[in-house]
């Protein structure tokens, strides 16, 4: 019989306990019961606990709370697995499973693929790459979907997740809403139904001893009593005159913006509403709710304060344009700090490269730099490349208040990034997206997983200590590859696409791996990422999508995938439950992609109607699979990312639009 036992007492070693005796019960199910104890002095069994506590070398390790080591020394009946935080067991115990052949393909039980088998021995001391490695709550989010994907991180080696927004009521209510689908009636949720999901994630993220990074936008309009829970448009008869007055003044107007895609509406948004920084009693009102609302998490390791999510909406004013939007966001941080350091508060503060922030400073800086991360944003960048010239060859442009044209290239945002480092030299890391409307612009979904690895060696050159994913928590359609190496590629650099890839594939599809990744290599060559990006148009004066000869490429998807239909029917029940999972995703991914390809062939053509009513033959199919399918599948976003491409006409020359910035991602039919 084996026994485990808890060296150290932490609530998150005591987690990490009952994991390994589940697991490895699961893997050893004759073998009898495995007990659990708390014995500082053990000298057998699996001991679990802090390096320190076993006299074991930690001096790598810059920030011993931040940063994670792993240690293991282990035969068939115990050893110790250790790490420099708690965090770091936790995360022991699962490297140490997939070392003995576990493997966790994506969130939920459905996603475990468990052998049987003895345990071997494994000796292994490893200091993950990058400092931050995780993801954030976005897009159609259900209570399920977001407890799996906190359980789910750790598992494969990531250690942070941060929770948007005070209370998330549009990201529930775009899930429980079920707005994209007339098949299923609306459940909305409640601020106070919200609000309560919210803390049971809290208390699971804190189980797992994960950095819990805070908040982000609403702090330009909560402090003003301007409630930032959903994203919608609101009159601002119904706020008071001292609230308004607080409001940027664009246009000789007061008020909340009003974005490009909601141009000719009579009312803004307070989401994409920034306020007037000079106004000294407005900043004081934002420096004290940020003050409050920091006093109150003592559960929060970084909080990421933010401006709104709207870009060139700045104040106008006459004390506004005497310095930059930057220039006016380091001058409020910086009594942040002030406050904080008179108060005795260590709150680490996380502030943020996006839009008009961007530009670096021109005559403010932190004068606490040790408190501040400093995060770049890179929305408006193209995923069809990582670099499309050299970083030192980009010119970075000076601010221009409601003017700014933003960088579509990882290059450019990186030449900001070098930029932001020569006045912060601190601590950075990325916010990215590409679990975002970037994964639908690529059915494969290869092409994307080669631009996370390219882009993560990239960041890790560039000096950056990781990246944050924001994007949908059921991003594993028709695999979790991508995220897998998301996920891997953040805790080993060193490793290849080709690695991680067949480790991956290998365990969701067996022996016979490489057929299906074959499928998706085939859909990966026929319908390219630029094309769906409005990348690849033979002529931009007619349309960002009209490229006649790609419709010989979308043809050959139909050959594609009466190929990968026999695989399917060969591999339909599979000896592990996440291996027939991984088969039936591949079985509704042929469909989804025969449809598109047919839509893809008339919208290339120019001929919009009908390329809609194929789309639409599309949507109505998934409205009925969605169902089946949601834990892996975001189905009103992938249908929102879709109609963004089908609903744009032809006949609309490109211009100098910006990808992804101010999209409203509502289907209109």
């Amino acid at each position: 019989m084996l026994k485990i036992y808890k060296i150290d007492a932490s609530p998150v070693i005591d987690f990490a306990a009952e994991e390994l005796k589940k697991y490895l019960r699961m893997m050893m199910p004759n073998d009898g019961e495995i007990t659990i104890e708390y014995k500082p002095d053990a000298r057998e069994g699996f001991r679990l606990g802090l390096m320190q506590t076993f006299g074991l070398d930690v001096s790598d390790a810059e920030n011993t709370e931040l940063d994670d080591i792993l240690y293991m020394d282990t035969d068939g009946e115990g050893g110790i697995i250790a790490g420099d935080n708690a965090r770091s067991v936790l995360l022991a115990v699962y490297e140490y499973l997939r070392q003995n052949g576990c493997r966790f393909l994506f969130p939920g039980v459905d996603g475990e693929l468990i052998p049987i088998q003895r345990i071997a021995p494994v000796k292994y001391r490893y200091k993950p790459s990058m400092r931050y490695r995780g993801q954030v709550n976005e897009s159609a989010t259900s209570q399920r979907a977001m407890l799996e994907t906190i359980d789910f991180g750790p598992k494969v080696g990531q250690n942070c997740y941060m929770i948007q927004f005070f209370i998330p009521r549009d990201y529930y209510n775009q899930y429980y809403g079920h707005n994209n689908n007339p098949l299923r009636n609306p459940e909305p949720l409640t601020e106070t139904g919200v609000l309560q999901y919210r803390r049971v994630c809290e208390a699971e993220i804190a189980k797992r001893g994960l950095q819990f990074h805070d908040a982000g936008h609403g702090f330009t309009i909560e402090p003003f009593g301007i409630s930032s829970t959903d994203f919608d448009a609101r009159d601002e008869a119904i706020y008071p005159k001292e609230a308004i007055d607080c409001m940027p003044l664009i246009d000789g107007k007061r008020g909340f913006f009003i974005p490009p895609f909601a141009k000719g509406g009579k009312h803004g948004y307070p989401i994409y509403t920034n306020f007037c920084m000079s106004n000294p009693v407005a900043r004081r009102k934002v420096v004290d709710f940020i003050i409050d609302y920091a006093r109150r998490g003592s559960n929060v390791d970084y909080l990421h304060v933010w401006l709104s999510d709207g870009s060139n909406n700045h104040c106008e004013c006459e004390g506004c344009v005497k310095k930059t939007t930057t220039d006016w966001y380091i001058t409020m941080l910086n009594e942040v700090d002030a406050e904080m350091t008179r108060l005795g508060m260590k709150n680490r503060i996380v502030l943020i490269g996006y839009v008009d922030t961007i530009f670096p400073p021109e005559t403010e800086r932190l004068l606490n730099p040790d408190r501040f991360t400093f995060m770049i944003a890179p929305i408006s960048r193209t995923y069809t490349k990582s670099l499309d010239e050299p970083i030192e060859n980009t010119e970075v442009q000076r601010f221009n208040r409601n003017k700014n044209k933003f960088p579509k290239s990882l290059s450019s945002y990186l030449a900001y990034n070098r930029a932001w480092q020569k006045v912060f030299p601190g601590a950075s890391f990325s916010f990215e997206y590409y679990f975002w409307i970037p994964q639908y612009r690529d059915p494969s979904s290869l092409a994307l997983s080669k631009r996370i690895l390219e882009d993560t060696l990239l960041y890790e050159a560039e000096g950056l200590d990781g990246v944050l994913e924001d994007g949908s928590q059921r991003s594993y359609f028709p695999t979790g590859f991508p995220f897998y190496l998301y996920s891997r590629i953040l805790y080993d650099t060193s490793l290849t696409y080709e690695e991680i890839a067949e480790e991956y594939f290998s365990a969701a599809f067996g022996e016979d791996w490489k057929v299906f990744f074959a499928y998706l290599e085939g859909i990966e060559g026929a319908i390219d990422i630029r094309y769906l990006s409005g990348e690849l148009s033979s002529d931009k004066e007619i349309g960002k999508y009209y490229n006649p000869a790609l419709a010989e490429d979308f043809g050959k998807v139909e050959a594609i995938c009466d190929e990968a239909e026999k695989a399917v029917k060969a591999h339909y029940n599979m000896p592990f439950r996440a291996q027939t999972v991984s088969v039936r995703l591949i079985e509704r991914h042929i469909e989804y992609c025969r449809r598109l390809a047919r839509a893809l062939i008339q919208k290339c053509r120019g001929e919009d109607n009908a390329a809609k009513a194929e789309f639409k033959g599309l949507w109505d199919a998934f409205n009925r699979y969605e169902f089946e399918m949601e834990a892996n599948y975001d189905h009103s976003l992938c249908m929102a990312a879709l109609n963004a491409v089908f609903n744009t006409p032809s006949n609309i020359p490109t211009g100098d639009d910006e990808p992804l910035l101010n999209v409203d991602l509502k289907p209109n039919d």
